[in-house]
């Protein structure tokens, strides 16, 4: 499918964000992955930075950085704005968040630990966000950009839509 010079698969794979599946083994990996990449780079997973990405693994939908303070609260921890900036600007610096534009908050990386740019799809209905998982990816912006003499160094793509759950309701 082409729709403004990007190439959409139609065969990519279904989310995990927007099918039931085993979530307590979806965490576990998910802190497993951020616990070795972190030994291995000699940086602290500090219990603020593991609990704010436990959070943002949550539900798989994207959390703002106000709700995130209400949520540190409730959990006990210091609540003050520069402080959930700081973890959250950690988080995305590590590739284990990214930031979804149109909706001004954050979601847990779908693929921690590689380097890629991600293509979000954005369910208007239940509000859940699914990274496309391609580890090559079918969005095809390199090519254009570089013949016309341009080097893409980041790339936000936000599809919004209704996902197959909210489709059958």
């Amino acid at each position: 499918k082409l729709q403004a010079g990007i190439i959409i698969s139609q065969k990519s794979p279904k989310s995990l964000s927007f099918e039931n599946h085993n979530h307590k083994a979806c965490l576990k990996k998910a802190m497993v992955t951020a616990e070795k990449y972190c030994s291995s780079n000699n940086i602290q997973l500090t219990p603020l930075r593991r609990k704010v990405y436990e959070f943002l693994i949550e539900d798989h939908k994207a959390v703002g950085a106000y709700k995130i303070l209400d949520m540190l609260r409730d959990a006990g921890y210091s609540s003050n704005p520069p402080i959930a900036y700081r973890v959250l600007d950690f988080l995305v610096e590590h590739g284990f968040a990214h930031k979804v534009e149109g909706l001004n908050a954050f979601v847990a990386c779908a693929n921690p630990g590689t380097s890629h740019l991600p293509a979000f799809m954005i369910c208007r209905k239940c509000d859940k966000v699914a990274e496309i998982q391609d580890t090559e990816p079918k969005l095809k912006l390199a090519d254009p950009s570089r013949a016309m003499g341009f080097e893409i160094e980041e790339a936000i793509i936000e599809m919004t839509g209704v996902c197959s759950s909210c489709v059958e309701i």
